[in-house]
């Protein structure tokens, strides 16, 4: 059990050092490119933050635990909207403004259809390869399209980033993620077996949890900064990667299935969370301490819902 445990414990290191240096290579290579904070943070950042998810999910997929590998889909969305934005907001209050309201949209979208998709059991290679054509349409369309009113900003006086140092910290991020994602979803299967946990239970709780410290540091350190388009950006981008990008990749190499006991209780929660982040987005002139601390406390009573379950 010992040696469960740090796996478990090494992985999320892993996992958190491998997120922050492949967040820092993706914003410098979005700098050199020329791409605004706000497409950077649902694109690059959003992508980069994702890798976690995506190493894990795929590695339990492979390995036949398709409770890990969704919930860890479905709980890292959750994480993202409530304890990653409430964390961030604790932080530093975060401006709104209309910034990804249409990018909330299409992620409240892909819930709903993916929540279908669970309950008529339709997951299959064809599908997952559908998911992965949307997200590159939703990519391009993205990038073609001007910056919503306030979503663009000033450099705030950073210089141009060495090409050399982007790419050590983009590789070595991505090297330590692959690393840390092997130990982390080995660790949490034997645990799960051992405590007589479920594997989605597991998956739901502390491989998603652990797979969203990328978005946490990314989203702390942009509110510090004042950076409202990069924490909004890192949180509605990085939910989208997960559901088109990660489940598409899952169901095309492992289709399996997509855990029914999802239906009832967590998915209803993601959608949830999706429908807040959008009101967020389209309404809200800023998320303040008060509204983070009481999406802190919603992620909160899901986790113990998840284990009381």
């Amino acid at each position: 059990m010992l040696v469960s445990i740090l796996a478990v414990l090494g992985g999320l290191v892993a996992l958190a050092l491998g997120g922050e240096l492949l967040v820092r290579g993706a914003v410098g290579i979005s700098r050199m490119l020329g791409i605004s904070p706000l497409i950077t943070g649902l694109v690059v950042v959003g992508a980069a933050t994702s890798m976690p998810e995506l190493v894990a999910s795929v590695q339990a997929a492979m390995l036949g635990s398709p409770g890990i590998a969704w919930g860890n889909i479905v709980g890292s969305n959750i994480a993202n909207s409530l304890l990653i934005l409430g964390a961030g907001a604790l932080i530093a209050p975060i401006a709104m403004h209309g910034i990804g309201k249409r990018d909330a949209l299409i992620g409240l979208v892909a819930a709903l259809f993916l929540w279908l998709v669970t309950y008529a059991q339709w997951a299959s290679p064809v599908l997952g390869m559908a998911l992965l054509a949307a997200l590159v349409v939703y990519i391009l369309w993205r990038v073609r399209q001007l910056p919503e009113t306030g979503e663009d900003d000033e450099d705030h006086g950073e210089g141009e980033p060495l090409w050399w140092l982007t790419l050590l910290q983009f590789g070595g991020g991505l090297a330590a993620l692959v690393g840390g994602g092997d130990l982390l979803v080995g660790g949490a299967i034997e645990l799960a077996q051992m405590a007589g946990v479920s594997e989605t239970a597991i998956g739901l709780t502390v491989v998603a949890v652990g797979t969203s410290l990328p978005e946490l540091a990314a989203t702390a350190a942009a509110a510090l900064r004042g950076r409202s388009e990069l924490a909004i950006g890192n949180v509605v981008g990085s939910n989208l990667f997960n559901l088109l990008f990660i489940g598409g990749v899952t169901m095309a190499i492992a289709p399996m299935g997509i855990p029914f006991e999802l239906v009832d209780i967590e998915w209803p929660v993601l959608v949830g969370s999706a429908v807040l982040v959008l009101g967020l987005c389209r309404y809200a002139k800023r998320i303040g301490r008060g509204l983070g601390v009481l999406l802190i406390a919603a992620f909160a009573a899901n986790t113990a819902l998840v284990f009381a379950a």
